[in-house]
């Protein structure tokens, strides 16, 4: 009797043990089931967060060579201008400080290197012919492009940002992604990004860049030449029945993936599970180890049991509600840090639009006010000349007041060109015209002066526009003027040198000179020595004689101030 009651406890033991093995069996599968698809979604979001990070490091950088493709340095570099070239490696060179690019650097039509941010260093880029980049190539052809490979000077890793000038150049920007793989290694994981073809090229894990992540049978060759490498490295994790394993530690690994970007970039994030999952599994196994023994040992210690178990759910609960708070305060600020950016962009193009608006009318307030004095002066002459019956006389002065006042039209009009970067129409104009235009405008002013003019060829045409170019002129000879105000014996000289396909008017005045803090700086905007002068006139001067194809320079002088124009014979 006593072996038959201790049979049958044994087979209730037993029995309660199976039935705690299969009960810990399913709360772990369900466990398992919850944990992966907590991880999942974390890993998701954190993935998304991470790409964000790549697209904006590279956004930053691709607008910079379309504006420096249409930089007067660089244009002037590309046609062979003199000195552009030196004036261009320094621009540059403060660039990539300021910006944190690798290199910026300005190829011409033959693939040479003319100019780059590194023609200080042994190994400088200037001279260098990168024409079998796929990067110039490409850009040359459809005006712009991206590659990612290893530089053929430095060996380092970089994406190449190229776009082609109106000059048939190209300018290239090489971006290396330190900081973000930097940034990607600190947030721990695995993270990288693969490019279209579906290679590795921007890793927080280095053994693992320019490896494949998909079979690239066919096109391996060209993959490994566009890279500049040698080889392309094997996939680095295992995939046995739909589990991966990391090929280094053995570690089984969990994978997420973003869309691709309109570039076809794909960021991945891979986190080991024995951290998470595992874990959770762990826990449902000591939680069932728990159950058999209570129910092995007795009631009591089922409750006990039970009353641990809820414990043990709520901490992990709490647990996981803190990591999704977490996550859910970290995308939070990182929205809020992307508002901010956005404001502050906005901010910084409504202050361009402010400071072009600005110039523009500063330099619409300097070109007419010549105009209007003159205008001024005529009005005043002719009511004098009423008063005295001098009908003829009166009619020249409001004739000449007409032609003032189209002046004044056709200087806005030119000015509303200039702020578009728009060069206006040109073509064969009468050099005496220009000087008779100038000699209407200033003419009470230069009655002050000895003016000594040239004696102009029959026939003399230039290249120009007459409007802009009689502006550069009255402009040149208004400075004069104005320097020779209480001066001596004030003169002025116009002279001029026919040299066949070119024609150079000179302006020299005998005032004191320009002082050579301001020579340095001349032509700058807002450069002037006179309290009331807006410093705009030779700026635009010199613009409108590079628009024209001619040039505006000072040139030496024994006394006083003498300019040099240069212009195309028509």
């Amino acid at each position: 009797m006593r072996d038959s009651r201790i049979v049958r406890r044994i087979g209730w033991v037993l029995a309660a043990l199976a039935a705690s093995v299969l009960a810990a069996l399913a709360i772990g599968m369900v466990a398992e089931r919850n944990a992966r698809a907590r991880f999942e979604a974390a890993l998701t979001a954190d993935v998304r967060l991470r790409q964000s990070l790549l697209t904006s490091e590279i956004a930053r950088f691709r607008l910079l060579p379309e504006a420096l493709s249409d930089d007067r340095d660089v244009v002037g570099t590309l046609a062979g201008m003199p000195g552009m070239a030196a004036a261009l490696n320094r621009k540059l060179e403060g660039l990539a400080t300021s910006t944190g690019a690798a290199v910026i650097y300005v190829i011409d039509r033959d693939g040479n290197t003319l100019a780059a941010s590194n023609w200080r260093m042994p190994d400088s880029f200037v001279g260098n012919n990168y024409r079998f980049r796929r990067y110039y190539a490409q850009a040359a052809r459809t005006g712009q492009a991206e590659q990612f490979a290893l530089g053929t000077v430095s060996h380092r890793p970089g994406l190449y940002l190229s776009r082609r000038t109106r000059d048939g150049g190209v300018v290239v920007v090489k971006l290396e992604l330190d900081r973000v793989e930097r940034e990607w290694r600190q947030a721990g994981g695995i993270t990288f990004a693969t490019g279209p073809q579906g290679v590795i090229l921007v890793t927080s894990r280095e053994s693992w860049r320019f490896a494949e992540t998909r079979p690239l049978a066919p096109a391996a060759a060209a993959a490994r030449a566009d890279f500049g490498i040698a080889a392309l490295g094997p996939r680095p994790w295992r995939d046995a029945d739909g589990r991966l394993t990391d090929g280094a530690s053995g570690e089984t690994l969990m994978m997420a993936t973003s869309p691709a970007d309109a570039a076809g970039w794909r960021v991945t994030l891979a986190m080991p599970t024995r951290g998470a999952i595992t874990a959770a599994m762990r826990n449902a196994a000591g939680a069932a180890a728990l159950a058999m023994l209570a129910l092995v040992a007795m009631g009591w210690a089922l409750r006990e049991r039970a009353r641990r178990r809820a414990e043990r759910t709520e901490a992990l609960e709490a647990a996981v509600a803190e990591r999704t708070a977490d996550l859910s305060r970290e995308i939070a600020e990182r929205a809020a840090a992307e508002a901010r950016a956005d404001d502050l962009r906005e901010g910084l193009r409504q202050a361009n639009r402010l400071a072009a608006l600005g110039q523009i009318t500063a330099s619409v307030a300097h070109e007419t006010a010549q105009p209007v004095a003159a205008i001024r002066t005529y009005a005043a002459a002719g009511e004098a000349l009423l008063d005295r019956g001098a009908l003829e006389e009166v009619r020249g002065n409001l004739h000449a007041i007409a032609r003032l006042t189209e002046r004044i039209g056709a200087v806005t009009a030119e000015l509303r060109g200039f702020s578009r970067k728009g060069s206006g129409a040109i073509g064969p104009v009468a050099l005496a015209e220009v000087l008779d235009g100038a000699r209407l405008i200033l003419k009470e002013r230069l009655a002050r002066v000895a003016v000594r003019w040239p004696t102009l060829p029959p026939g003399l045409m230039v290249v120009a526009g007459r409007v802009r170019l009689e502006q550069v002129v009255v402009n040149i000879l208004q400075n004069a003027v104005e320097a020779l105000d209480g001066q001596p014996a004030p003169a002025i000289t116009i002279a001029l040198d026919d040299q066949g396909e070119c024609v150079v008017l000179t302006i020299a005045d005998t005032g004191p000179g320009i002082a050579p803090d301001i020579a340095e700086r001349l032509f700058t905007p807002f450069a002037t020595s006179r309290p009331t002068g807006l410093g705009l006139g030779l700026t635009i001067a010199q613009d409108i004689m590079h628009d024209l194809g001619g040039s505006l320079r000072l040139v030496p002088s024994t006394h006083g101030a003498a300019f040099a124009i240069a212009m195309r014979r028509a």
